[in-house]
């Protein structure tokens, strides 16, 4: 199905741009000349096979490829056998092309993904290990069904005392639940039975994958690569020096600034909405961590009746268990009627470009947390404060106040050990739908 979209999109592609521009005398043929180079780079760049296009920039990466090098084997051809083709026409048929195929993938893939999330197209997988990794998987494949894993059962290496018994009860079990994949957890095996395991699993069909212990690290980073008879993986270093900071906050404040002009006459209605509907100063501001431990005052419209701050320790045994050292409540009585359509909106954060403006905070980082959260920190959640703090980040986008305090621990370390400003891009484009749905913002 996919491959027949896929040429639909480039038949048509070319034929547009035929209308559009003169293709050449040998028109008919330069289009299946196109239609056959591109169904070759689309095979060669492995774009029917799952495990390659699992990530959107893979794919859309690969069908880049595909696109030149069709353009280019097309241009060979002509140059070849002489056929007289319009250098317009090629390029905006590869053009058109690659954005009718990129759009017509875009389309299945959110329509797998629904289809995932609702429970079908589930990948039958058996689980070997039984620690705290596997259920770790476990868990993510459960409540993640977008991913298609099924674990349908799970097997405990470490009770046969021969690698051949352990082949085989993963091979029975394999055929008695039809599963045509098996994950292995690595740390709960050893490394001779997993190699034993591994090629006897391969030699049988069925398709093998392993865990890696590098939860938090960005795949980008990783390469694999020979080390005598050995495969070792180099993990990149994070660069937060030179150009890459200087482009940041260039970044950061030439958007600030624009903001604040554009948003200057939402902001003082606003604030005179906020000054006739409750006591109190319009700007409420509180003293925040910065980076390396700095403290800067957070600018805020104010949500919360004027003495929110003192009947917060009331409040404190309400708030939800699995926030930690956070201060969160759904329905919490201090926010004014106002204050909540602000917080849903996140209108209430507009005036913290101001903050930004004065290099204090950046538009995407860690949540800037109280001093009085750092109690509750152990020593890698310190990580947090080698970068400035920000506006919006990878917590905001992924359940904002919904998320725990393990969960928003995890995703500000993978930030700030992640970073870079392809994943800042990234989040800022995901932080407009987010705040669109208003999913766990309270």
């Amino acid at each position: 199905m996919l491959l027949s979209v896929d040429l639909m999109m480039v038949f048509l592609g070319s034929a547009a741009a035929a209308i559009l521009v003169p293709a050449g005398p040998d028109d008919g043929t330069t289009i299946m000349v196109m239609l056959a180079a591109w169904w070759l780079f689309l095979a060669r760049g492995r774009l029917y096979t799952a495990r390659f296009i699992t990530r959107r920039s893979d794919e859309v990466r690969r069908v880049s490829q595909a696109a030149v090098l069709s353009m280019a084997s097309v241009a060979v051809v002509a140059f070849l056998f002489r056929l007289d083709i319009g250098r317009q026409w090629l390029l905006l048929s590869g053009g058109l092309g690659f954005v009718g195929l990129s759009a017509a993938r875009e389309s299945i893939r959110q329509r797998y993904s629904r289809l995932r999330r609702s429970g079908a197209l589930q990948r039958k997988v058996l689980m070997v290990g039984c620690n705290d990794e596997s259920e770790q998987l476990v868990t993510m494949f459960n409540s993640e069904k977008g991913l298609g894993y099924d674990v349908v059962a799970m097997v405990d290496p470490l009770k046969f005392r021969e690698d051949q018994e352990l082949t085989t009860e993963v091979l029975a079990q394999a055929r008695q639940y039809e599963a045509a994949s098996v994950m292995i957890a690595t740390t709960a095996i050893e490394t001779t039975a997993s190699n034993r395991l591994i090629r006897d699993l391969i030699e049988s069909g069925l398709h093998v994958e392993l865990s890696s212990t590098l939860n938090d690290i960005d795949p980008n980073r990783l390469t694999v690569r020979p080390l005598g008879r050995y495969p070792v993986v180099y993990v990149e270093p994070v660069r937060r020096t030179g150009w890459r900071v200087a482009a940041k906050r260039t970044f950061d404040l030439v958007l600030a600034l624009v903001g604040l002009m554009a948003l200057a006459p939402l902001a003082l209605v606003l604030g005179v909405i906020i000054k006739l509907t409750s006591d109190g100063p319009v700007i409420f501001r509180q003293t925040r961590v910065g980076q390396n431990g700095n403290p800067f005052e957070l600018l805020k419209f104010r949500t919360m009746v004027s003495n929110a701050e003192e009947i917060q320790a009331e409040l404190r045994p309400e708030a939800l268990a699995d926030n930690g050292p956070l201060f969160k409540m759904k329905d919490d009585p201090r926010i004014t009627s106002v204050g909540r359509f602000l917080r849903k909106s996140s209108l209430d954060e507009l005036p913290q470009l101001w903050n930004v403006v004065l290099g204090e905070m950046s538009l995407v980082g860690p949540r800037p947390a109280l001093y009085e959260e750092m109690k509750g920190w152990d020593a890698d959640l310190y990580g947090r404060l080698r970068v400035r703090p920000g506006i919006t980040g990878m917590w905001q986008v992924s359940g904002r106040s919904s998320a725990s305090f393990e969960e928003y621990t995890r995703l500000d370390l993978y930030y700030v050990d992640n970073w870079s400003l392809v994943i800042d891009l990234i989040i800022l484009a995901r932080t407009v739908p987010a705040v669109l749905k208003s999913d766990g913002a309270y």
